[in-house]
């Protein structure tokens, strides 16, 4: 008997996404079972990365959460934009960062045919207009201009909703205990032993994100997760891929789950350990596949094949 087809629900409508009073990442994780997090938002055919567009059709898809990169013009602007992507991204071979606003709001996106889109840069100060009280952001690049990124968060008053992140960087994470020590901080680490030493700063300490490239890691077992719930923090999982010859999570990957056709050895695999959070490329089969399974809970009534609000 052949495995049935997927159906998937598209919350299309703005206004079924429930505004948030409230962010507090470990009590909304045990209310979903995983949160999904999607990376540079959802993009793909003439949708660039790191646009309104694509953190609009992440929450449309059901993201909990939305990467953002973050980079700043000659004039002081905080655009996003992943740094030294220009040529991939823009076709350009110049740097935002050498560049005005003015000349800087001009560019525009190409896609995947190298075809301009209309879509240009976007200021961190508009995505936090529009995203405040959504979702989640996880900060990228905060250490690169600090001082302006933790000002800005600030104004808009939304402290607690924006996540900040960093490895076993002495310098950066003095950084981080300077501007951004009231913010939901995840290690990212590759062994117990940088945790132990990042967990000694004065940082606001929500849970670690754990990269690990052998099933035999510790960060591939459930006990080791269950220890972390113990102690009040969430755990991150990449299913994301930058380069193949880099994993993330041993393999169990956005690969495996959707060319691989093993969503379960992938996505399945990671939430049965235990893990909150999952970074994925692919936030509208991910999902789907989670919801179906009763590894997530949805947060709309049913409708048969998994719970929504369009009737």
């Amino acid at each position: 008997m052949g495995k049935k087809p997927l159906r998937i629900c598209y919350r299309l409508l703005e206004e079924d996404i429930p505004m948030k009073e409230t962010f507090d990442l470990n009590k909304d994780a045990k209310a979903r079972g995983v949160l999904l997090v999607a990376h540079r938002g959802v993009w793909g055919g003439n949708i660039p990365p790191n646009t309104i567009a694509a953190y609009d059709t992440a929450l449309a898809q059901g993201a909990d959460m939305i990467e953002v990169d973050l980079d700043m013009t000659s004039d002081g602007r905080l655009v996003i934009f992943h740094p030294q992507m220009e040529r991939a991204l823009l076709g350009w071979n110049g740097r935002v960062s050498e560049h005005p606003w003015s000349f800087v709001k001009q560019l525009r996106y190409q896609n995947i045919d190298d075809a301009p889109t209309p879509y240009g840069l976007c200021t961190f100060d508009e995505v936090l207009e529009r995203f405040k009280g959504r979702c989640y952001l996880n900060i990228d690049k905060f250490w690169n201009h600090p001082a302006e990124i933790a000002a800005a968060i600030r104004d808009h008053g939304m402290a607690d909703q924006c996540v900040v992140k960093t490895g076993l960087n002495t310098q950066v994470l003095s950084i981080m205990e300077e501007y951004a020590a009231d913010m939901p901080f995840l290690a990212i680490v590759r062994n117990e032993k940088d945790l132990r030493v990042i967990r000694r700063r004065k940082l606001r300490h929500v849970g670690v994100e754990a990269l690990f490239d052998s099933l035999e890691s510790p960060f591939a077992t459930r006990e080791w997760i269950e220890s972390q719930h113990k102690a009040g923090q969430v755990c991150w999982a990449n299913a994301i891929i930058y380069d193949y010859k880099a994993q993330l999570v041993a393999g169990r990957s956005d690969d495996m789950a959707t060319a691989g056709n093993d969503p379960e050895g992938s996505w399945g695999w990671l939430a049965d350990l235990g893990y909150d959070l999952i970074q994925t490329d692919w936030l509208l089969a991910c999902g789907h596949f989670l919801e179906r399974t009763g590894r997530r809970r949805p947060l709309c009534s049913p409708c048969g094949i998994m719970d929504c609000t369009n009737k």
